[in-house]
Parts: C-alpha cells; structure tokens; sequence
C-alpha cells in the first residue's frame, strides 16, 4: 500500500477518536510536517511527518493516571493527559544522485513509529513521557515515501536507497521537563514568558541529555509551551488553552544534546551497516511564530542545527509546520 494511503487511513482513524471519546472538547489533534525544502536542500534530516492526538485531562484511563501520579519524576498534581501519535522520518546523503553513496556521508534512513505519551501539565511545569516503538530500513517506507514526493514536485529521485540500513525493531523512551521560570506577564503591552527544559532520551534510536529554554513574546499568549515538534527538538505542548478567541506570538529558543547514540549515524544495532563519526554534542537554535485562534494553532518553526557528524560539510537547516484542531 503506497504510504500516502497509509498516512489517510490513519488520519481517519485519529479524526474518529475524539467521537470514542467523552463530551468534553479539549483534547487536540496535531498535524506536524518538518522539511529542508523550505531553504533548497535535500539532505540529512530531509523529512519528518507526524500525526498526534492527545486526549483531554479527564478522558484518560484510570490506570495511567494512577502510573503518571506514581512516577517520581511527575509532580503530585496537574492535569494528566495521554497522547497517541504516528510518524516517520526520512534521512538522507548529500549526494542523492550517486548510485553507490560516499562513505563520508551519513547513511539512508528510514523511521518509522507509534507513540504512547503521558504529560502532566500544572501552571508552571509540564513532565512529558513518550514511548516510541517502530522499525528502522525499508520497512519504514522511506524510500516509497521520498520517490512519491518526488514525483509530485518533478524532482529527480534519490539513486543511492539499496544502500540505506537494514531492517530492525526500534523502541525509544524520551522524558522532558519544562519549566515557566518567568510566567506570562505583561511588558511594554506585550506578554512574555521563559520555558528553560531538560530531558534524556534512550533506547535503541537515539541515547541523548539534553538541555535548553525557549522564550515566547506576544499577545493572548495561550496556556501552553509552545508549538509541537518531532524528536528530537525543544518540547511543546500538543494540547493549547487559549485565553481569548485570538492570539500571536513569536517564539526562540536553543536544545542542546549530549550524544550517545544516533542509529542514523552510527548504523544498525545488531548487523554491519554503513555508518560515520557522529560528533558527541548538537545543537538546535529556533524561531518563530505561532498565531492561535479559539479551537486552532498555526506555527512555523525554523530550525538551525549544528552538524550531526564528523564529515559532515555544514550546518543543516530546516522548516517546521504545526497545525492543531481543539477537539
């Protein structure tokens, strides 16, 4: 089945599950679409597409908030929440157009997965859990993906996928706390607010610290931190509280991550692969800007990452676009 299919059938599916849901219309439905086609490029991390949904505090299965209440790395109270996503990511060489890719460059990838989040948010804090189980190699559909994309844009396809990674199971479990060190408030007409955050991530995908803030400036700043990204990235909110029927704001903030493992560039975990020297520190710097109407969220991110690896030419760049619907 063509994964566009794919990505309509569970569309439908995450759309219908507000109505299993109860009357209550505060949960979220995200849409997420990351690419370096908004700065002309085509490598690395060149795609992310995610769908989420995320349910509201009191429409949670008793037994996780019982888990979220007994965990010690979540406050003793707050609104639970659970989140139920879908994703893929797709890596690729500088040099799509060579059939047997260059050893310096890092090698074809394909992720795909499901996510299981739990989030407790209070006023000033928000712990977020997240257990991605999925596959990494031509299972994960990467390759069928790009070469669609391609031919909707008239754009040459890659030559090199024979040699991306192979197949093998992936689970990764990510843990991030934010914190409002400067709550909203009012300066020179507009609202502020400061969200430094830490976190780790391990499992057989990534194994990573990390560490950084994100500051937002506007008004009608809504009850939340910020738009939703894939990982890795600053964390967000994927539900939003508006605190009027309109709202806009601009956002910066900087993630830094202590590497231990990146399956994209190190290979796979259990067979020879093609691989390259990560470096052992990256670093995101983001901006900007997130408009919220009553039962909407339209952000644009962008994203400037320092390299991944040793041989690596430069820096990479690339656009985010987040859309949520209030359910």
């Amino acid at each position: 089945m063509p994964f566009g299919r794919i990505w309509i059938l569970s569309l439908g599916f995450l759309l219908a599950l507000p109505a299993m849901a109860a009357e209550e219309k505060e949960g979220a439905l995200s849409i997420i679409w990351e690419n370096d086609i908004f700065y002309k490029t085509d490598r690395d991390y060149t795609n992310g597409a995610e769908i989420a949904y995320t349910t509201p505090p009191n429409d949670n299965i008793d037994a996780i908030v019982g888990f979220a209440r007994a965990l010690p790395i979540f406050a003793d109270k707050g609104d639970v929440r659970t989140s139920y996503s879908i994703g893929q990511d797709i890596f690729t060489p500088q040099h799509t157009a060579l059939t047997v890719p260059l050893a310096s460059e890092r090698p074809y990838a394909g992720f795909a997965y499901l996510s299981l989040g739990l989030m407790q948010a209070n006023p000033d804090r928000l712990d977020q859990l997240e257990l991605q189980l999925g596959v990494v190699g031509p299972m994960a559909l990467a390759k069928e993906s790009q070469f669609w994309v391609h031919s909707i844009i008239a754009d040459d396809k890659p030559k090199g996928w024979h040699y991306q990674l192979h197949n093998e199971p992936a689970v990764n479990l990510y843990y991030e706390r934010s914190l409002k060190v400067i709550p909203r408030q009012s300066l020179l007409g507009v609202v502020l607010d400061v969200e430094p955050h830490v976190g780790a991530a391990a499992g057989t995908v990534y194994d990573y610290l990390n560490a950084g803030a994100m500051a937002r400036l506007g008004f009608n700043l809504p009850d939340d931190f910020g738009p939703l990204r894939m990982q890795p990235a600053l964390p967000g909110s994927s539900y939003f509280e508006p605190e009027a029927g309109f709202s806009a704001y601009a956002f910066a903030g900087v993630d830094g991550r202590l590497m231990g493992r990146n399956i994209f560039l190190d290979g796979n975990t259990w067979r020879d692969s093609p691989s390259v020297d990560k470096d052992l520190f990256v670093g995101d710097l983001t901006m900007g800007a997130a408009v919220t109407f009553s039962h909407m969220r339209l952000a644009f991110t962008h994203v400037f990452r320092t390299r991944e690896y040793k041989t690596q030419t430069s820096s990479d760049q690339f656009g985010a676009v987040s859309l949520s619907f209030r359910l």
